[in-house]
């Protein structure tokens, strides 16, 4: 069975750095295609047979303007990705820098944000100098984001399951964006799904391993697979960053 992979790079970027530790080294310098093919071969996957014979690494270019240092890692890691042939296609979004108001928050049960609100010993009082009790604080704060990874993956995995490319696919995600795209590519070909994230799987991206055509599994990505998946320190003229 050839086996097409479709990677959120970012999904993946930041999963894997909660998993393993920000300032940890021997997790970023990651081999796609060994991952995915580690994935193929591990206790999560129902597949015998298979083989991993395309990777599509979905991701954007980082601002060097806002992060030099960055962008010449990122810049590497892509060069290293390329002549070590560990990826197939790289699809690249891009990222929107705006200015966001929103309410004052901290991660409340399962992540979600719990508002901050005014309680002794920060209160808010109005022009009359009472209590506001309740009120809740606002914060103007820059935004960078990253926009179309999640489209760049739908699109890649639609069109390779459409023109039968592929016969499985293994989607790595925990992007609830991607509902309606794996929800239709498992009534065609059986689809592996990895959580590169710590938290938990997303419900929509949910489902029972005999949906429309069957065979289909789910895993949570772990720190030693990301660990046991690095390229080479030098891949032709990239060369692994220090501290990655």
């Amino acid at each position: 069975m050839r086996v097409g992979v479709y990677i959120d790079g970012f999904n993946l970027y930041y999963g894997a750095r909660a998993l393993c530790g920000r300032s940890t080294p021997g997790w970023r310098w990651l081999d796609l295609r060994t991952l995915a093919t580690n994935l193929l071969d591990g206790p999560g996957s129902a597949w015998r047979n298979a083989h991993v014979s395309r990777v599509v690494y979905c991701t954007a270019r980082v601002n060097g303007a806002d992060n030099t240092a960055g962008q010449h890692d990122q810049d590497t890691y892509l060069r290293a990705l390329d002549q070590n042939g560990s990826i197939d296609v790289l699809a690249l979004g891009n990222y929107v820098s705006r200015v966001a108001t929103a309410p004052l928050a901290t991660p409340g049960r399962r992540g979600r944000p719990q508002l901050t609100r005014a309680d002794w010993p920060l209160q808010v009082r109005d022009q009359f100098g009472s209590d506001v009790p309740d009120a809740t604080f606002m914060a103007s704060v820059a935004r960078r984001e990253e926009k179309g990874s999640d489209v760049n993956v739908a699109s890649h995995l639609l069109i390779d399951v459409l023109t039968a490319r592929i016969d499985t696919a293994i989607v790595i995600s925990n992007d609830s964006d991607l509902e309606f795209p794996i929800r239709y590519v498992r009534t065609v070909v059986p689809v592996g799904l990895v959580n590169p994230t710590p938290g938990y799987p997303a419900g929509k991206l949910n489902g029972d391993a005999t949906d429309g055509v069957g065979a289909h599994w789910w895993h949570q990505l772990t720190a030693a697979e990301t660990r046991s998946a690095q390229l080479p320190s030098v891949c032709g003229r990239a060369r692994r960053p220090p501290g990655w």
